[in-house]
């Protein structure tokens, strides 16, 4: 493709399941880390856009939170803000966990296996009802026998809601240049939405949060709680170059503090100096962070909150 080609630019509307591999996916395709990823589900709260260029064409992806049955307020903000990306996308792809979705084809539904199966589905119904094809993309083949993964696609073609199927693996990069090419292919003639050397539509001080936020999920495991939120208080300039960035970590329980601080301060200390290092890396200068962790009861139903990630209160 040549600089006398034409521009072109578009939106792609990440859906699925959470922890099909949908955060995994936009930092595969964008080449760069834009979106937290853990093993545990609902990680990602907000529509996050990366930007991946391709020559003249400019492909923003939007990584949803996971399309799930909401329970609470903010569940329900989630899966608001998952279908209000897709709305107006150009190209919606739908990411299910194969390895999951085999098991569940074969009758193993229980667990975390049998609420993935229930929240594809949750999918596969919105595709029919707004009218709406999605690219199919079925995530972690490396997980299960290729046997299993053409019955896989078999049984989602019935569905007749998808124009494509892509078999890929977002941590070994399996498929992924395949399904670049096709929603590269895929954009309209547009101007960009964003420059050229710009991988994501996110607010430093917000991307510091969710940096954070991860390294929090990453550290303690099972015993943390959901109830929890990151938000970055200052972000002070120094003039050596460097900065200074102090967060606050809200919890709803005063029992949740000690899940965090950890033993003589040695949990928190570990989180700052994993979130410190990758900031570091990110702004390719020294940061300085400062974490608190403070109490705030009920925060999930504060609507200044829900502001702030951009999602809708009354949802």
């Amino acid at each position: 493709m040549s600089s006398n080609d034409p521009k072109r630019a578009g939106f792609v509307a990440v859906l699925g399941a959470p922890n099909a591999g949908k955060s995994s996916l936009v930092n595969a395709l964008v080449g760069h880390k834009v979106s937290i990823v853990t093993q545990k589900v609902q990680t990602t709260r907000f529509q996050i856009r990366g930007v991946m260029m391709a020559g003249q064409t400019q492909v923003v992806l939007v990584d949803t939170p996971g399309v799930f049955a909401p329970r609470r307020r903010l569940d329900r903000a989630m899966v608001a803000a998952a279908w209000a990306g897709a709305e107006d996308a150009d190209v919606i792809v739908h990411v299910v966990d194969a390895a999951a979705a085999s098991r569940a084809l074969a009758g193993k539904t229980g667990g975390q296996d049998g609420r993935a199966e229930e929240d594809t589905r949750r999918v596969i119904d919105g595709l029919k009802n707004a009218e709406r094809k999605a690219v199919l993309v079925l995530n972690k083949i490396d997980l299960i026998r290729r046997e299993e993964l053409f019955s896989l696609a078999e049984h989602f073609n019935k569905t007749d809601v998808y124009s494509d199927i892509f078999m890929i693996s977002a941590s070994n990069g399996s498929g992924v240049k395949d399904l670049s090419a096709h929603l590269v292919a895929r954009m309209p003639e547009s101007e960009w939405f964003y420059d050229s050397d710009q991988v994501a539509d996110l607010p430093m001080r917000l991307l510091a949060a969710e940096i954070t936020r991860e390294k929090l999920f990453l550290r303690v495991h099972d015993e943390l709680p959901y109830g929890l939120t990151v938000e970055t208080d200052s972000w002070q300039e120094r003039k050596d170059g460097s900065v200074r960035i102090d967060q606050t970590i809200f919890v709803e329980r005063e029992g949740h503090k000690p899940m965090i601080i950890g033993k003589g301060g040695q949990s928190l200390k570990t989180i700052g100096e994993l979130a410190r290092k990758e900031l570091s890396a990110e702004l390719e200068r020294e940061v300085h962070l400062f974490l608190h962790v403070k109490v705030r009861p009920g925060w999930s139903e504060e609507r200044a909150r829900y502001s702030a990630l951009g999602l809708e209160f009354d949802a």
